[in-house]
């Protein structure tokens, strides 16, 4: 995502990541691969839960999130949802763009994609 920030910013977004990882572990993450938007830890694992991201247990590790990825609204009204088990896949974000450019737009349900749960 970090790679397309840009474009998602002129499209009127907010880019945040949030992983179940301590702060510090975040840091040098985003310092390694040149992140230019927050990390913020879900440490307690309360938002991958209240989202239905998060793996009872994976890989014999308890409590971890799915990759996801969410567009939220100005309200707080979750547009779009994506998921996944597999770690090794990632969204697609040209499935992403036209939802934050319906947003952008004031269309109240984006541009398409999963309308969220």
């Amino acid at each position: 995502m970090g790679h397309r920030s840009a474009e998602i910013r002129l499209l009127g977004a907010q880019i945040l990541g949030v992983a179940v990882t301590a702060t510090f572990s975040q840091q040098a993450f985003a310092a390694s691969l040149g992140i230019d938007f927050p990390l913020l830890s879900d440490w307690d694992r309360t938002t991958c839960a209240a989202y239905g991201v998060r793996y009872d247990v994976w890989k014999g590790h308890a409590g971890l999130a799915k990759r996801s990825l969410f567009v939220i609204d100005r309200d707080g009204i979750v547009r779009y949802r994506w998921a996944t088990d597999d770690a090794a896949v990632v969204p697609d974000l040209d499935e992403v763009l036209p939802v934050l450019a319906g947003l952008e737009r004031g269309s109240p349900a984006g541009a398409g994609g999963d309308p969220g749960d």
